[in-house]
C-alpha cells in the first residue's frame, strides 16, 4: 500500500493514524517533496474513478493565481483534461490528500472514514 501525504496535513495525519490501528504495511510518498509525474497521476486517476479536477485543491493559492476555478479559463471537459493534468504535476500542492493506493489496486482519496475503509486490510 502506498500513501501520499503532506505531513502538515491533519486528514493525512488521521489517515496514517488509521493504517497504524490495524498494522497496515504501507509505504509513504511525500508527494511535496517527490511529485508525481503527468502519468502518474493519470494512472491514479484512472483508478480513481477521477477527473483530475476532482483531486484539485482549487482554494489553493496558486489554483487562484493561475485562475483555476474560471470554468472557461479551465474548461473542465476532454479538451482541457492534459493542461489540468500537467498543473498537477507542476504544482503538486494542487492535489488533493491523503491518497491511498492498496496493493489490490483499490485507490481513494482518504478524507472520510467511509473511504479509509475501502483500503484498510479487514480483520
Amino acid at each position: 500500500m502506498e500513501i501520499w501525504i503532506n505531513p502538515r496535513c491533519s486528514k493525512c495525519r488521521v489517515a496514517l493514524g488509521e493504517l497504524d490501528a490495524v498494522g497496515a504495511e504501507y509505504t509513504v510518498r511525500r508527494y511535496l517533496e517527490e511529485p508525481p509525474s503527468a502519468a502518474e497521476l493519470e494512472a491514479v486517476l484512472e483508478r480513481l474513478g477521477l477527473e483530475p479536477w476532482d483531486i484539485t485543491r482549487t482554494d489553493e493559492a496558486v489554483a487562484k493565481e493561475l485562475g483555476m476555478k474560471d470554468r472557461e479559463a479551465w474548461p473542465r471537459d476532454a479538451a482541457g483534461r492534459e493542461r489540468w493534468v500537467a498543473a498537477l504535476a507542476e504544482h503538486p500542492v494542487l492535489i488533493q490528500r491523503p491518497i491511498i493506493t492498496a496493493d489490490d489496486g483499490t485507490t481513494v482519496v482518504g478524507r472520510s472514514e467511509e473511504e479509509l475503509a475501502k483500503v484498510l486490510p479487514k480483520s
